[in-house]
């Protein structure tokens, strides 16, 4: 009877407790249960350890979520493949209602051996830092946009609307000091909002001064500032693009990068009929949050501006003739899809989308140039 050495392990993973299903290589016959384990250090490695001595190669998997890559990273220290798979991505049938932990860890171990799931990038310790450092910045500047929409609404019942065209400039705060109120309880509340205001814009300026820190030791520094020679493209952007997208390597061409980012249109097309939606808006929202507000700026002729100058001429020559280069195409792409009639917003994803493409090809630029 033929051995086979190989074994897929599917592991569900919570927060306390791991469930084990094994599924031999080579073997189209239902996967085994081994059971459930503490989701701790001590317990994984003696797991692996016994599966070890009584199979060969051993494959693990589980699901992308809230326990984050502590046990990929284990299973990579302990000498074992481990892959962590996108939930979206996985199989599942239609008239499948039952959940249970035993059930999921049976089904990846199968759907392991089959090669049915596709697996997400798994970033290093320190890419993940600045990930959460970025993604700390991003609730901060969340929070602030909160108070202030708290501030304005509060006005606003009073019957308090800012004369001025631009809103929460140095005009803006000295107007808000200048309101004064006939009863103490609203003027209570109104110093409240004003303080929590304040709070918050120095937590998001502190995070931005952390940021900026921290790059210089960033493996992707360089190109961090060759992204900010784009137009539209700061520190914070550019940071929080490579910080969420992470090896750009990985994408073989442009378009898998765009579709990633979920700026590709979603269609629904059968026999002869063709249609054709929105953008399908999978991936991840923060990166393509970041392209889409930088997307904005192409609007406008193409130029650099004086604050940008300094930016552009820090970027190697091969990363200024990119940027360069998107600048006058993107541009000329937005006023060409506004006089066809499209939508301003449809017209600035659209940017978007072919700006994704730059970014993919700002990393060959900087690959290819002499020293890399």
């Amino acid at each position: 009877m033929e051995q086979y050495n190989e074994v897929f392990v599917g592991m569900d993973v919570s927060k306390s407790r791991i469930a084990v299903g094994l599924a031999l290589g080579g073997s189209a016959g239902e996967a085994s249960f081994l059971g459930e384990i503490e989701a701790n250090e001590v317990a994984v490695t003696k797991l692996v350890r016994r599966l070890s001595g009584k199979h060969g190669k051993l494959t693990f998997c589980y699901e992308a979520g809230p326990t984050g890559y502590g046990l990929y990273r284990l299973l990579g220290e302990l000498g074992h493949e481990c892959r962590v798979v996108a939930p979206s991505l996985i199989p599942r049938k239609p008239g499948d209602r039952v959940k249970t932990n035993r059930r999921d860890a049976l089904s990846l171990a199968r759907l392991l051996r089959a090669g049915e799931l596709t697996a997400v990038w798994a970033p290093d310790e320190r890419h993940e830092a600045m990930r959460d450092l970025v993604r700390g910045r991003s609730a901060a500047a969340f929070d602030l946009r909160v108070k202030r929409q708290q501030t304005g609404a509060f006005l606003l019942r009073l019957g308090r609307v800012y004369p001025g065209k631009t809103s929460w400039g140095g005009a803006h705060r000295k107007w808000l000091a200048k309101q004064t109120f006939a009863h103490l309880e609203q003027r209570i509340a109104f110093a409240e909002l004003l303080a929590a205001m304040d709070e918050v814009r120095a937590r998001v300026a502190r995070l931005e001064k952390a940021i900026e820190e921290a790059v210089p030791d960033w493996s992707l520094a360089a190109m961090v500032t060759a992204l900010m020679a784009m137009r539209g493209i700061d520190l914070v952007a550019a940071t929080t693009i490579l910080a969420e997208v992470g090896d750009l390597g990985r994408f073989r061409t442009p378009r898998e990068l765009m579709a990633w980012l979920g700026l590709v249109p979603s269609e629904a097309s059968t026999g002869d009929r063709v249609r054709r939606f929105g953008i399908t808006k999978a991936g991840n929202g923060r990166a393509r949050k970041a392209l889409i507000e930088s997307a904005w700026c192409y609007r406008f002729p193409a130029r650099i501006g004086q604050a940008k100058l300094a930016r552009v001429e820090a970027a190697p020559p091969a990363a200024r003739r990119l940027a360069w280069k998107a600048q006058t195409r993107l541009t000329a792409r937005y006023r060409a899809l506004v006089r066809k009639g499209k939508p301003k917003a449809v017209a600035v994803t659209a940017v978007a989308r072919e700006l994704a493409g730059f970014i993919w090809a700002m990393r060959r630029a900087l690959e290819q140039q002499p020293g890399a």
